[in-house]
Parts: structure tokens; sequence; C-alpha cells
């Protein structure tokens, strides 16, 4: 797709990384956030600053939204949605409620516009470097369409089928990453405990059947104290109570969903609502007076990867 003008609505961690990659000279962006100091990290970069929302709808054909709650999505779109037309696709890549993405898709849908459903996941380190994986789903014929400027922003990218599945999968993979950030807590405090260095306590679960994707981000950077994954407890709560909401609409039994939502709650009481996920070890660490700690690990997470082409994955 050439010269197409896009706007980007919400420029937070990622949303700010992601909207950067999508900078051509065969793409008109057009960029919003209500936090109007986010505008500075776009200092000398070919976008447009629109006033407000109703700008940026008005002089933007694709419309991407990538923001913290389904609150703000809500928010956002109904303030759009006046100015929508059939030439218009929305790009929602924000992690959100499978209910709310299917009532305001049919907004868009109804006016006669395209809807694709692309949350993202992989850190915001993966966001910056534009190798970041993202599921999509809605009408196929969009998903080909603009593939193109998914595989700017990402690399591994999944078509879901209808809009929600995409949504339900996001909210499935986030519950599984906070599940497994706890359970390492608990393994690297063993490990402190028995004297064991936990950079060998890495290495060792690296190369084991116990290994995953947080552990060989996430745990780098509480090794470093740092804790900094650019994603908030805050955001970690919301995400276990859609997940919650979806197995409680099936009745089905989630006890580990249960624990795991009681020790974020505590986690945002002591420490915060905007400490970073991470930190929910920190009350492992508390009752088990230690620090987890280990040399030569970084204080923030880099991809070392050059951009990669993006791939439909199949």
């Amino acid at each position: 797709m050439k010269n197409i003008s896009i706007g980007f609505i919400g420029l937070g961690n990622v949303g700010e990384k992601l909207a950067k990659n999508l900078i051509s000279k065969d793409i008109e962006l057009n960029i919003y956030d209500k936090n109007k100091k986010t505008y500075l990290k776009f200092k000398n970069k070919n976008v447009k600053i629109c006033l407000n929302l109703e700008e940026l709808a008005i002089k933007s054909k694709i419309i991407i939204t990538c923001l913290p709650s389904p609150k703000t999505i809500n928010n956002v779109i109904k303030l759009i949605q006046p100015h929508i037309k059939k030439s218009h696709i929305w790009i929602e890549m924000s992690t959100t409620d499978r209910a709310e993405m299917i009532k305001l898709s049919k907004l868009f849908i109804n006016k006669g516009a395209n809807v694709l459903e692309a949350p993202i996941t992989g850190g915001e380190h993966r966001a910056k470097s534009g190798n970041i994986s993202i599921l999509t789903a809605g009408n196929k014929k969009i998903f080909k369409k603009t593939f193109p400027i998914l595989s700017k922003m990402g690399h591994k990218i999944l078509y879901c089928g209808k809009i929600g599945n995409a949504s339900t999968l996001k909210i499935i993979t986030n519950y599984l990453a906070s599940l497994n950030l706890l359970g390492i807590g608990e393994a690297l405090a063993v490990a402190k405990k028995n004297k064991i260095d936990l950079g060998l306590a890495y290495n060792a679960i690296k190369i084991s059947s116990g290994n995953s994707f947080v552990n060989e981000t996430e745990t780098q950077v509480i090794l470093s104290g740092s804790y900094d994954v650019g994603f908030t407890m805050d955001l970690a709560n919301k995400d276990i109570n859609l997940f919650n909401k979806l197995a409680l609409q099936h009745k089905i039994p989630v006890d580990l969903a249960k624990i795991l939502n009681n020790k974020i709650k505590i986690g945002m009481k002591i420490l915060g609502s905007r400490s970073f996920s991470t930190s929910i070890v920190k009350l492992i660490e508390r009752k088990s007076k230690i620090k987890m700690r280990a040399k030569n690990f970084p204080k923030k997470l880099i991809d070392n990867y050059q951009k990669q082409e993006g791939i439909e994955v199949t």
C-alpha cells in the first residue's frame, strides 16, 4: 500500500514504538495522544500531529489504536465514529475485552467501513525493533490488504479468524505469561535459598524443559534489579480480570487464575499500580528475606535482531 494516510492513536510505551516503525516516505502518518508530552519523541520526524481525534479521523484512511484499557478504546471510538466513512479501516492493536471489541467493530461495519483486530505480543523491546508478533482477526481480505502495514510493525503475524478471536487469544497468552512470571519468582527463591548462583539458575532453566519466553526476557531484568519490562501492574491486573471474565462466562474452574489475581492485587496495594509487572516477585523476595540478583544482566531488554520481514504464520 503506497501513499496511504494512517492515523495512530495512543503513543504510550508500545504505541510510540509501533508508530515510529510506520514512518516512511510512502505513508502520511497522523498521530494523536492526550498526553502531549509524547509528541517530543517524534520531534523532527515525518509525522503530522493532530489537534484532536476528529482531525485524525478525517485525515486518515487507516486508523490504528493502541490504548491501555477497554474504557479508553470505547471513548475514542465513539468520538471518531461520526467521521467514519466506507473507505476507513480500523486496526485495533490494544489488549481489550472480547465483547467490547465485537460491539465497537459493529459501529464501523454498520457504516460500511472495515475492522481488523490486531493485538500485539512479545514485549516493548520487540515493538521497538519491529519484530513483535501480531494476532489478527476479521475479514481475510482486509488482513491481506493491510498486511504490508502490519509487516512494518511486526515479524510473525497470525490470522485467527473472526473478530473476537484475536482478543481472546491475547488475553490467554498474557495470562500464561503472568502465571509463568510468578512461578519463576518462586523458583528463583528456592534456588537462592539453596545457595545456587541465580545466573547459573537462569542458564539451567534456559536449557531445560522449564524454559519459557518469560524466563529468557523478564528474568533478566529481575536479576539486574531494574524490573523494567515497560509493562505495569495495573495492566497485568486488567488482563487477568479479562481472563477470569472469559472463564466465568463458560463456568470454567480457573483456580490458578484466582490465585494470580489475588497476588497482583496485593502487589498493587503494596508496590503501587504503576510498578512494573515483574515487581510481583518482590513480594516473594520480602517474605523470603532475599534479593534475586546476579551479575551481567541488562537493566533494559534489547532485541538484538535487525528488523525481520513480516511473515504470515500458518
